[in-house]
């Protein structure tokens, strides 16, 4: 085994500002078709709030282990292992939220890993298909990680600002590209967060025309300075009504419970909203969908075949993250101030502050 410094909870809290210790934990040997990557940049995802709220609820049970977040990462390959043919010592990668899957089911054949009908084995709060030990993430200096659920990063990507397109960027990407959006496409999005606001880059890189739903005007400006051609204002009845059936797609990137119904009324015939924030219940009138043969979907991060897509057209359409990067040291004001809602627009952690002492 090996090891590496990283910022782990111990279960003892349920309060993610102060869950988190500097600590060392261990990485296995490299395997046959492993390579271990200096991590440097990781964002801070609203799913490692969750996880820590979740892993602090067992009261203080440390039986569990540590959990140690962090799923969206770039770095540097350091060492690879005999049967490597994808990188060398020296790379620049990028990793996200899976890290193996089984590789033969007809989700994984498809290029949808991420559906994996064994379910994929997830970057943390998983565990390794092969040995059955409790993957740790990306809030540390190190990981190791099968070559096949790497990506080589492309030359001209802020090593920093692409690393929330490993999760939040492919999280939007996936519907995009299975709606067929492009030009002339009339989308929508809901929410102008972290993932929000790389859906509005995205589909305007698309070509489409975008708008962003927002509850008030306040982040009009924003909005058109990330290209959308306009902001509806969810909380003006009039300027809702006369959009009705104006979208084509609806990406609904809101993290918590809300109606769906005034959204659904803005599709066209054969429009979509693709419910991509909340993963909860929700309750709709089947009528809110007959009327005009509307869809309701979803999506969830994405398949290795369309993250090397995405980074691709990132690359070349200059498509990143708006990113604020903190030392790792500072990972209590991270996920304190994201679960205030204080973030413009993904909060990045700077892993190298994890060489020196502590």
């Amino acid at each position: 085994m090996r090891s590496t410094h990283a910022w782990a909870a111990d279960g003892s809290t349920a309060t993610p500002s102060t869950a988190l210790h500097r600590t060392l934990v261990e990485r296995r040997d490299l395997r046959a078709d492993d390579i271990a990557v200096r991590v440097d940049y990781c964002g801070v995802c609203h799913s490692d709030l969750h996880a820590l709220h979740e892993h602090g609820a067992g009261g203080g049970d440390d039986s569990e282990g540590p959990l140690v977040p962090g799923h969206e990462f770039t770095g540097v390959v350091t060492e690879i292992g005999p049967a490597v043919r994808r990188f060398r010592v020296g790379d620049a990668v990028a990793v996200g939220n899976i890290v193996d899957a089984c590789l033969a089911c007809d989700m994984c054949t498809a290029g949808q890993e991420n559906f994996c009908r064994e379910f994929p084995t997830l970057t943390y709060g998983g565990v390794d298909r092969r040995d059955g030990t409790p993957t740790l993430g990306a809030f540390a200096r190190e990981y190791v990680v099968r070559e096949d659920f790497a990506h080589r990063l492309p030359k001209g990507l802020d090593p920093a600002a692409a690393a929330p397109l490993l999760c939040a960027g492919i999280t939007v990407w996936e519907p995009l590209r299975a709606l067929a959006v492009g030009p002339g496409a009339r989308v929508a999005v809901v929410g102008l967060g972290g993932l929000g606001h790389l859906a509005v880059k995205l589909a305007v890189a698309l070509g489409a025309e975008t708008t962003v739903i927002s509850r008030s005007a306040d982040k009009s400006e924003d909005a058109r300075r990330l290209g959308a051609a306009d902001l509806l204002v969810s909380g003006d009845p009039q300027a809702m009504a006369s959009s009705q059936g104006r979208f084509d797609v609806i990406l609904d990137t809101v993290a918590v419970a809300h109606d769906l119904a005034p959204f659904l009324d803005l599709l066209a015939l054969d429009g979509a909203l693709a419910q991509l924030g909340y993963l909860g219940p929700v309750t709709i009138e089947t009528t809110d969908l007959l009327i005009g043969r509307k869809k309701l979907t979803s999506g969830g991060s994405g398949g290795m075949e369309q993250t090397a897509q995405l980074l691709e057209f990132c690359a070349h359409h200059d498509v990143v993250a708006d990113v604020e990067v903190l030392p790792s040291a500072q990972v209590e004001e991270a996920l304190e101030r994201l679960a205030r809602g204080d973030v413009r627009y993904r909060f990045v952690l700077d892993l190298s502050d994890l060489d020196g002492p502590g």
